[in-house]
């Protein structure tokens, strides 16, 4: 497949709706709220598909959860509802969720990776977005996958949980000394407590995407570029460098989106649970029925099936987008459209090249489309 600047072009390959030459014109670095904008669009386009791929773990994972929440209840309330099976029941639901919480991420971000070459392949060749090609693509690279994801949901489990009680910590001390040398002026005091209490929380979760953006391209460089599970990691550090505003908004977006949609499906639960005389602020776990905290589960299920989407077709147009800014990405998109792959070097040298896209297996391109006139090809 070839282009010649005039009749057609890789959808990708658009500044401001115009085409693409080599007289100087690339793409314009998207922002935060392009990046936002173009996921948005780009899901509501292809939603059906992009649910069915999202689907599996999470279908896998509620299955799961409900099963633990049953075999937790016929373990611990079977003779009674004493404090210590309420307390051993509370710590086999919380370990369980864990579990199934760890497993259903690391699925998540293995999908991910598949998705990300296929939807690299739609900007450059404009293949269709199809739950069968990321599949295979998994497939083709499972062990690895599944071995870097469960790296990185473990390292950015831990690192997290170390920032958060350290800026907790440091609130803690900072509004303490604030009420000790300010509690003859307790208003002026509660202010301030309250800016410390909300500034120390912006730190955290600053700090948090400071650590998670240097992991958040690995799956992408496995599929795209076809590296293995180090190299993946190194390269995933050294291209995220500067992204942390843009992975700061489309986390605090995605997270915004699914707690609305979690508290649309929440509230209706709700108010019939209280129709039917639930007890929601008892500590008795065995007065909850079991119907709700299904029901619960189903719903924070779907959320994050509906919302997860986003976040992985926003992550991948942040690793085009980075690859654009440091590496001239489009110009290597259109190259490799004209002129094939980089050739392999001698193993002995360092290529300090990266492929356009690596080949796992070689799929035939189908047709470019017409100027849409959109950068992205999003309408």
């Amino acid at each position: 497949m070839r282009f010649d600047g005039k009749d057609s072009c890789p959808p990708y390959l658009l500044m401001n709706g115009s085409k693409f030459n080599t007289a100087g014109s690339s793409l314009v670095p998207l922002g935060a709220g392009d990046i936002i904008d173009r996921a948005v669009r780009f899901y509501r386009k292809h939603f059906a598909t992009l649910v069915l791929i999202a689907a599996p773990p999470v279908i896998i994972g509620t299955v799961l959860s409900v099963v633990w929440l049953q075999i937790a209840r016929q373990i611990f309330f079977t003779s009674g509802y004493s404090q210590v099976e309420t307390t051993l029941y509370v710590f086999f639901t919380f370990l369980g969720t864990i579990i199934i919480w760890f497993a259903q991420t690391v699925t998540t971000f293995t999908v991910m990776g598949g998705a990300s070459r296929n939807f690299v392949r739609h900007l450059l060749f404009d293949e269709p977005i199809s739950f069968a090609a990321t599949y295979r693509n998994v497939r083709e690279r499972l062990a690895g996958l599944l071995l870097s994801s469960a790296l990185i949901v473990a390292i950015l489990g831990v690192l997290g949980i170390i920032a958060f009680y350290i800026c907790l910590l440091i609130a803690t001390i900072l509004i303490s000394l604030t009420m000790l040398f300010l509690s003859m002026l307790p208003p002026i005091a509660f202010i301030l407590s309250v800016v410390f209490g909300v500034a120390t929380l912006a730190a955290a979760y600053w700090l948090f995407c400071l650590l998670a953006s240097r992991f958040a391209y690995v799956p992408q460089v496995m599929l795209v570029e076809e590296q293995g599970v180090f190299a993946s990691i190194g390269r995933s550090m050294s291209l995220a460098s500067g992204n942390v505003k843009r992975f700061a908004a489309l986390l605090a977006f995605t997270t915004l989106a699914a707690y609305s949609a979690l508290a649309i499906l929440y509230i209706p639960l709700g108010w019939y649970a209280w129709y039917q005389g639930v007890e929601f602020f008892s500590f008795d776990n065995a007065a909850v029925p079991a119907w709700l905290e299904i029901s619960q589960q189903l719903i924070w299920q779907a959320s994050f099936v509906i919302m997860s989407p986003v976040w992985m077709i926003g992550l991948c147009l942040l690793y085009v987008d980075e690859r654009v800014r440091h590496e001239g990405y489009d110009i290597e998109l259109l190259a490799a459209a004209n002129m094939g792959d980089i050739p392999d070097v001698p193993s002995s040298y360092v290529n300090p090249l990266q492929p356009a896209l690596g080949s796992i297996k070689p799929v035939e391109a189908v047709a470019a489309v017409e100027n849409t006139g959109s950068m992205l090809g999003l309408k």
